[in-house]
């Protein structure tokens, strides 16, 4: 009985050391839908194998996605920023089985591990990876998109922003990931090239009557933007 009332003070404390905002992340991914054996895995490499795995989208935003996309239901998404392809994959579950996901890395490093991973999946075929940047790439396409994820440099959102739209069909829909910027993007004190791009972005988009926007504070901040 000692042991078990042991548990239960440790459990205790760690509850009273947790932050609230710790405590309900814990709870929102409780009553989510789970990832999946496979992204589990995947999220599991890319912590041990990967620099910066907190890149990755991770379970809670990666449930979103698919979701998004199966409310949306586009026949083209275009993914600017593959990383280890959590993210792709995500929405490449939520594709109708005609639809197709471009997603584009310019880290040639990753290529090895994500190219892995993606023709792993159980959605392959619904997956075309390249890497490059998207900004020379897509252009000579010749493909309109529904859906565009925007999570690439963040000095160059503005123009993966302008390029999405020339691309992007009538009352489709971009999101763009770490709007938020870890809280960074209301501190002064921050003023590095990737807090600058970022609020410059989000002053862009703000001021922007093409389109009607909401910032959501998920994980980094997802932006939804729908052009009009």
């Amino acid at each position: 009985m000692r042991f078990f009332t042991y548990l239960r003070e440790i459990n205790a404390t760690h509850q009273t050391v947790m932050s609230i905002d710790e405590r309900l992340d814990e709870y929102i991914a409780a009553h989510s839908s789970p990832e999946g054996e496979y992204l589990y895995r995947l999220y599991r490499a890319t912590n041990v194998e990967i620099l910066n795995p907190h890149m990755a989208s991770g379970h809670v935003q990666g449930r979103f996605l698919k979701l998004l996309v199966k409310m949306i239901r586009p026949k083209r998404i275009l993914e600017i920023g593959t990383y280890t392809g959590y993210s792709a994959i995500c929405m490449a579950e939520g594709l109708d089985n005609d639809g197709k996901l471009y997603t584009y890395e310019v880290d040639d490093e990753l290529e090895d591990f994500t190219r892995r991973w993606i023709e792993g999946s159980p959605v392959a075929d619904k997956i075309i990876f390249t890497i490059g940047s998207a900004l020379e790439k897509v252009p000579t396409l010749g493909e309109t998109f529904d859906l565009v994820f925007i999570d690439g440099n963040k000095r160059e959102y503005i123009d993966y922003y302008e390029m999405s739209l020339r691309h992007l069909s009538k009352n489709g829909w971009i999101i763009a990931d770490n709007t938020l910027w870890d809280g960074h993007i209301i501190d002064p004190t921050y003023k590095d090239a990737q807090t600058k791009g970022l609020r410059a972005f989000n002053d862009y988009v703000h001021n922007d009557n093409r389109v009607e926007e909401v910032i959501l504070p998920l994980r980094d901040g997802l932006t939804i933007i729908r052009k009009k």
